[in-house]
């Protein structure tokens, strides 16, 4: 998962290194600001096909394969009328987005150009991430790795083709990203349907059941609400950001991708937790989770001290990898961002892990929870300190980690009171 994920973000960070420096700082902040936003309305549909895969889990390990094939045809059907919807609203509401935004008008209409085109892969989006969910819940985490290193190689291929070679702009580079989502996603599916019996689906299975679609829509839509509402959180930071102007936006967008990078792999290191969490709660495995919850706090605390001095020490040179060395304002701006949030790797790390287990453990209105605190802090406090000329940008810097602090020490003081309720006995 860790690797598929450090894929995924190579062919975003393709897109942020091939437009900052083949066309310049204004299309990186074009590209930049409509990343976040594209962020937010996928992790709808990522959110919704992590919650099913949860359930997923659970049924595989307690080996109830017949509901197992029927929540496979309703999750699908769910999820798959969500994309539809997420998708025509995404076009209709495009314009109203991008003022909501505060999207200065230098650059409106790029980010307009970039995102009516990369709206068309919202599509894919879901299939891969349904299918490469419902894989890695019955322990196949290979073959999503696969396809997604093919459409990686596909999605720089096609940047340097379509922007570099080729100067199509950043309509582009929103098409190199479509047609290699399209790609991974139609590779995963088919060999998902072909290659992997239990996924195989006969007459029987195809029906709605009120007791399954009540569990899905149980787990998929709190973990919706949870991904979506985290990223709905940086959506309205990066409006604020677009108030600062176009090199801050410019600054924001590849330090977000380098802080994005850097801390990813803890992230998927909560979803694969979530997921060994399930299957033995699902299986009654008492012992294993408490030595998984051992083995994982270690694991994350180390990685996270690594990560973090890494880009404290090295945040010019990371900046200056997307940068032109004369944007020395971009350059500054983005260095700050870096130092503050590359201290607190930590923080974020602790709670990815919260995520993990409250999913696992079939808690995931606990993890809304903890991302209402996080983000609820982040936001209220960058809106709050930013406009005052004393503290004014780095306080939205600072409002992201003092949020993942808080949300830490909720989920901790959350698990020290219920923890025998939540555990099955390690005995």
């Amino acid at each position: 998962m860790i690797l598929g994920n450090l894929l995924q973000q190579l062919y975003n960070v393709a897109d942020t290194l091939i437009v900052g420096r083949g066309i310049g700082p204004d299309a990186l902040a074009a590209v930049g600001s409509s990343f976040t936003l594209m962020t937010f309305l996928t992790s709808i549909l990522l959110g919704l096909c992590m919650g099913s895969g949860v359930f997923f889990s659970m049924l595989f390990g307690a080996g109830e394969e017949e509901r197992l094939r029927e929540g496979i045809f309703v999750s699908f059907v769910l999820i798959a009328g969500a994309a539809l919807l997420l998708n025509t609203a995404a076009l209709v509401l495009l314009d109203p987005i991008l003022r909501l935004l505060q999207t200065p008008a230098e650059i409106c209409a790029a980010a307009r150009e970039y995102l009516r085109v990369v709206f068309l892969g919202i599509g894919f989006t879901f299939l891969y991430n349904f299918f490469a969910a419902l894989l890695r819940a019955v322990g196949n985490s290979v073959a999503p790795l696969l396809f997604l290193g093919v459409s990686t190689a596909l999605n720089i291929a096609l940047d340097i083709l379509f922007v570099i070679i080729i100067p199509f702009g950043v309509a582009g580079a929103a098409a190199a990203t479509v047609i290699a989502q399209g790609v991974s996603a139609l590779c995963i599916a088919i060999y998902a349907l072909r290659r992997t019996g239990l996924l195989r689906l006969e007459r029987r299975h195809l029906r709605f059941r009120a007791g399954t679609v009540k569990s899905i829509a149980s787990y998929s839509l709190l973990t919706c609400v949870q991904q979506s509402v985290m990223n709905f959180g940086i959506l309205m930071i990066q409006g604020l950001v677009n108030s600062f102007g176009v090199a801050v936006m410019a600054a924001f967008a590849a330090a977000v991708k380098i802080d994005s990078f850097a801390y990813m792999p803890v992230q998927d290191f909560g979803n694969a937790f979530s997921t060994f969490i399930a299957q033995n709660y699902g299986a009654g495995e008492g012992r294993r989770i408490h030595a998984g919850i051992r083995s994982a706090v270690g694991t994350t605390l180390v990685f996270c001290v690594v990560i973090s001095l890494g880009v404290f020490l090295f945040a010019p040179e990371l900046m200056g990898i997307f940068v032109a060395p004369e944007e020395t304002e971009i350059l500054a701006v983005g260095v700050e961002y870096l130092r503050i949030e590359g201290a607190c790797y930590c923080g974020i790390g602790c709670l990815f892990l919260l995520y993990g287990l409250y999913r696992g453990l079939g808690r995931p209105g606990m993890s809304v929870v903890l991302t209402a605190v996080s983000l609820g802090t982040r936001v209220a406090l960058a809106y709050l300190l930013a406009p005052i000329p004393a503290f004014g940008l780095p306080a939205i810097w600072w409002a992201i980690p003092i949020g993942w602090v808080l949300a830490d020490l909720t989920g901790l003081a959350y698990y020290r009171q219920r923890r025998e309720m939540l555990l099955p006995p390690e005995d």
